[in-house]
């Protein structure tokens, strides 16, 4: 273990700019990213690593002719995209640390983590990024410039503290001219300790923390990869990244790019990924499980059930299934398997990866659970969807699987060189380079998570013989029954979203209950299609959602989930809430996961009538779900 860390170590450049300097030495000339473009989306255009080097050295310079020291914060609020990636070198490079924002934060949280984080300079994808810091008065003295990524402020509206996109390169370059030594003084004065990035977690259960990330963490993170995945992934690949560059997860990303040297697709726009893959031919996809779950719950639902085209995708299935277990031990299947296998995907599967590009060697899943009946499906389809385990106080990657050796249900080995322990509770202790220093002012919080020099994740875990990590509860998250059963609700969750088509969220309750309830959402557009398919001419939710056939069909496949859950954990009655949750609402964060908290206290009347419905008959496996 030690040995693997300190070779590791000894690679690594002393901060994430160096990084960046030196993937940008190795290869000036070889494309870093492929970007659409503003004016036509469906257009994509390349930018090389000599490139964004330079535009990444005007703004760098730029934010020092604005004033920005050595450590101060600047904050990025903004989705997805180029100018996101290149902002955040920029900030590096200047000797600065990023903080993240979300772009769909509302007011009173961007207050408090811009005005907790000290952030002096914001850069703002838009007007109504930089209005919002605009109206929060409490942050004048404090916020002294805000940089418009696209000037689309209203005719005529001047502000002393907005600077163009365009007006921070101008300065940059000004700057340099009089200090080309500016930024290497910033970057000599750096080190593997020096604070690089201010993430806050989502604040699924109070306020958020800000999780204090130095150097080492990223140049370790990217470098350990490398050595994960030497001879799986290189430079000919492209990753298709379109996770928030707010959330570790995707901030993780770049710095796996800048040690590997693979090419980026980036694009952030969420309703775009399918017909982005689709024109740009991606070899790595990264995503979370519900973008997974719905691909394959839109074909489940999309494909006749009846007649030839529902025989044939069954039957494929069905092949794919069987191929499985040879494919996963690298055996040779034989002779007469081979043969379907090869028709099946010829008249299915293929169809399936073309639509993602067709050049998709495999896909990762992290920031929440994955069914493994999702892999398995995708696997059958000749699709590896592997999954990865993190936390923003462990930068992300604290373990993934390797592409060509998979176990599903499994987050694969931890990343080398970092140490892994279970407690006597079994929960999962971590510690190495990729570990945060602490939050960020809350030295009790400090204190109680990263104990001993451990960092203490909340999630229950363990290890196969292999050293392959399995997530098996969340510490705060375990429910017990009325009768002393535990039941984890992770679990639950993630199987009713892997079985059941149209649902988009899932919460279910079992505290001190007999059994286990649940409130589903459903997915909207999934939804309408339902109802226009089926002649009905409302385009309502709330009127759709409470039809008896909807209710009738939903019946039909928890029971089906049911199935793959112990008798405890089955879930026997539900409610379909007549709205989705949302932000607004205070039910999700901005990273949209589910306040649990927030959601069992206010639908507690919900889930009281759900243990009085006794006239109502449990939703029990039966012929239909088995």
């Amino acid at each position: 273990m030690a040995d693997v860390r300190e070779r590791i170590l000894a690679e690594c450049e002393p901060s994430y700019p160096a990084m960046f300097r030196a993937r940008a030495a190795a290869a000036p000339d070889a494309v870093a990213y492929r970007v659409p473009l503003h004016t036509e989306p469906e257009r994509w255009v390349d930018m090389t690593w000599r490139e964004a080097e330079r535009e990444v050295d005007e703004i760098a310079a730029g934010l020092v002719a604005l004033g920005l020291r050595s450590e101060q914060r600047v904050a990025i609020a903004a989705m997805t995209r180029i100018e996101w990636i290149l902002a955040d070198l920029g900030v590096a490079c200047a000797g600065g640390a990023t903080t993240t924002v979300y772009p769909n934060t509302k007011s009173p949280d961007e207050l408090f983590i811009l005005r907790d984080s000290e952030s002096v300079v914001v850069v703002a994808e838009n007007w109504t990024q930089a209005q919002k810091v605009l109206e929060l008065t409490e942050l004048d003295e404090q916020v002294h410039h805000i940089v418009l990524m696209d000037d689309d402020r209203p005719v005529g509206h001047v502000d002393e503290r907005l600077v163009t996109w365009e007006r921070l390169h101008e300065l940059g370059r000004a700057h340099l001219a009089d200090h080309p030594r500016a930024l290497a003084e910033r970057m000599a004065a750096m080190g593997p300790e020096t604070l690089s990035t201010l993430i806050y977690t989502s604040g699924t259960t109070g306020r958020p923390k800000g999780v204090e990330l130095p150097h080492r963490c990223w140049t370790y993170e990217g470098h350990s990869m490398r050595l994960m995945w030497d001879g799986v992934v290189g430079e000919t690949d492209s990753l298709y990244l379109w996770l928030p560059l707010s959330h570790v997860f995707g901030r993780d990303l770049v710095a796996t790019q800048l040690a590997i040297g693979f090419r980026m697709i980036v694009d952030g726009r969420i309703n775009r990924i399918v017909e982005g893959m689709g024109e740009t031919g991606p070899t790595i996809q990264v995503g979370v499980p519900r973008i997974y779950e719905k691909i394959r719950a839109t074909v489940m639902t999309m494909n006749p059930s009846r007649g030839i085209k529902g025989r044939v995708s069954r039957w494929a299935f069905a092949v794919g299934r069987e191929s499985r277990a040879y494919r996963l031990e690298g055996r040779s299947m034989p002779w007469d398997a081979r043969v379907r296998y090869s028709i099946a995907d010829r008249l299915v599967f293929r169809r399936l990866r073309q639509t993602l590009g067709g050049r998709v060697r495999f896909m990762i899943s992290g920031s929440a659970k994955l069914s493994e009946q999702v892999q398995e499906w995708f696997y059958s389809a000749g699709i590896t969807v592997i999954e990865g385990y993190g936390a923003t106080e462990t930068s992300a990657i604290a373990a993934v699987n390797v592409p060509d050796r998979p176990r599903f249900g499994s987050v694969g080995p931890v990343t080398p060189g970092v140490e892994h322990a279970l407690a006597p509770d079994g929960e999962l202790l971590l510690r190495g380079p990729i570990i945060a220093t602490g939050y960020h002012d809350m030295p009790e919080a400090t204190a109680e998570a990263f104990a001993d020099g451990w960092f203490h994740t909340g999630d229950i875990g363990e290890f196969d013989e292999d050293g392959y990590l399995r997530i098996t509860d969340r510490k705060k998250d375990l429910m017990k029954t009325s009768n002393g059963k535990y039941v984890a609700p992770q679990k639950v969750e993630s199987t009713l979203l892997a079985n059941v088509p149209y649902i988009t969220q899932a919460v279910v309750s079992a505290e001190g209950r007999p059994y286990v309830v649940a409130l589903l959402t459903l997915d909207r557009a999934d939804l309408l299609r339902w109802g226009r398919r089926h002649g009905h001419g409302v385009e309502d939710y709330a009127a759709l959602s409470q039809l008896p056939e909807i209710r009738a069909s939903i019946d039909r496949f928890v029971r089906r989930a049911n199935t793959r859950l112990e008798r405890w954990e089955t879930v026997k009655r539900y409610a379909i809430l007549d709205h989705e949750f949302s932000q607004d609402s205070g039910e999700l964060t901005p990273s949209l996961k589910v306040k649990r908290n927030v959601v069992l206290e206010r639908y507690a009347g919900t889930i009281d009538a759900l243990y009085e419905q006794e006239s109502r008959s449990d939703l029990t496996p039966d012929s239909h779900g088995a």
